[in-house]
């Protein structure tokens, strides 16, 4: 994460999260809702290309935060929930995504979901980067069962999204309103709708029961996916791509993984996501705008701290720097010894960031969150760490990702 794995080589993926649990069965067991039933990567851009996209994606958001502000100044207010009325507004929205994915060991049909949305006057589909990656001959079919080819028009791993194009007739349209998921509250309460197992246009409802998780999988080279949603809404192989629906029927994020053998946890990347870089999946196929440290960090917990020999129990012990990154510039330092905590290999002995620009950072899924919504490539953050007990200050120009992993 970014800190963990954002920021981390491909290798361990390890996270002392809030909850233990779940964090290690993250690491380990987190899988895909796709059904497997027997892509195109992102364009580079200029610099002058990426102001135009950092022009585009402001004004679309501020037009979508705006536009939501005033047709739902309650929508995510934990106000009763209706699922008929949700679903009779928001199926019609809802597509089924097949393709065909090239693999070493023969090709396999896969199938997701998707839904419908508007910018700039023309359609699209929104749906997971993992759905499409790979895959030829997309079809996309309707509520109504009509089908059509589809292209892949835009996609970034790093955040598992992939914008889709069709020609069909407007009557297939009916495009769902995407509002800001900033405002979201553990305890609200959420639909989501998809194609488990193929079962077309099936709902299933629950709670936003966390906010600002981290999820971590090869496709994005272990870099991390940042302020992901988690929920109760029960979901299966073949719901991903789907969306993640407030108690107004809008999106307020797109459903992405689940746990294997768990009961009711869920994961989707949050609207403000989505908002962020549709502008610039359509216009460039793809989103370079994710800021880069380059370290391998841990979250810190009572068991390293007294390893450190430090009272702090909070922040990102950076295990590793990568040698000429962003982080190695600022001087941060990463461990020079390695002990085992609870069965782990862990190097210790490295800085403990423990605040950004003044906010304090609790660990590594808060850093994470934070880099991914409030900073671009170039800024320059104030680094708060404790090195060898003492607490400094650093700072650091964030760099840009490399290009997503191929293949």
């Amino acid at each position: 994460m970014e800190t963990q794995s954002a920021e981390t080589a491909p290798g361990r993926s390890k996270t002392f999260a809030a909850v233990l649990v779940i964090a290690v069965i993250l690491s380990s067991v987190l899988t895909y809702s796709v059904v497997r039933l027997t892509s195109p990567h992102p364009q580079t851009i200029n610099s002058a290309q990426e102001q135009r996209v950092v022009d585009l994606l402001e004004a679309e958001n501020s037009m979508l935060q705006n536009q939501s502000a005033a047709a739902h100044p309650s929508s995510n207010s934990t106000v009763g929930l209706d699922p008929v009325a949700i679903y009779s507004k928001s199926s019609d929205s809802v597509v089924t995504v097949q393709g065909v994915q090239l693999l070493a060991t023969g090709n396999e049909s896969v199938l997701g979901s998707g839904f419908v949305t508007r910018l700039l006057g023309a359609y699209y589909e929104v749906t997971n980067f993992h759905v499409v990656q790979n895959d030829t001959g997309i079809t996309v079919t309707f509520s109504d069962g009509d089908s059509y080819p589809a292209k892949v028009v835009g996609t970034d791993p790093y955040s598992d999204l992939a914008v889709l194009n069709i020609s069909a007739p407007s009557r297939e349209y009916h495009p769902l309103e995407i509002v800001s998921s900033a405002s979201l509250r553990v305890g609200e309460p959420l639909v989501a709708i998809g194609n488990p197992f193929g079962l077309s246009g099936s709902m299933t409802f629950g709670i936003v029961s966390q906010l600002g998780r981290t999820i971590t999988e090869s496709l994005a080279g272990n870099f991390a996916i940042a302020d992901v949603i988690q929920f109760s809404a029960p979901i299966n192989p073949g719901n991903s791509g789907g969306p993640l629906l407030d108690s107004n029927g809008d999106v307020i994020g797109i459903t992405t993984a689940t746990i294997g053998s768990s009961q009711g946890v869920g994961f989707a990347i949050p609207s403000d996501t989505i908002i962020r870089e549709l502008p610039s999946l359509v216009a460039t196929g793809g989103y370079t705008l994710h800021s880069y440290m380059g370290i391998e960090s841990v979250d810190m917990n009572y068991q390293f701290s007294q390893l450190e020999g430090t009272n702090i129990t909070y922040g990102a012990l950076i295990e590793s720097v990568v040698s000429g990154g962003p982080a190695a510039t600022a001087g941060l330092r990463g461990g020079s010894r390695t002990t085992n905590v609870g069965g782990i290999q862990y190097t210790i002995g490295g800085d403990i960031l423990v605040s950004v620009n003044g906010s304090k950072i609790v660990n590594t899924d808060a850093f994470s969150s934070f880099l991914e919504e409030q900073t671009l490539p170039g800024q320059t953050l104030v680094l708060g760490v404790i090195r060898q007990g003492h607490l400094m200050t650093l700072d650091l120009v964030l760099g840009t990702r490399p290009p997503p992993p191929s293949g």
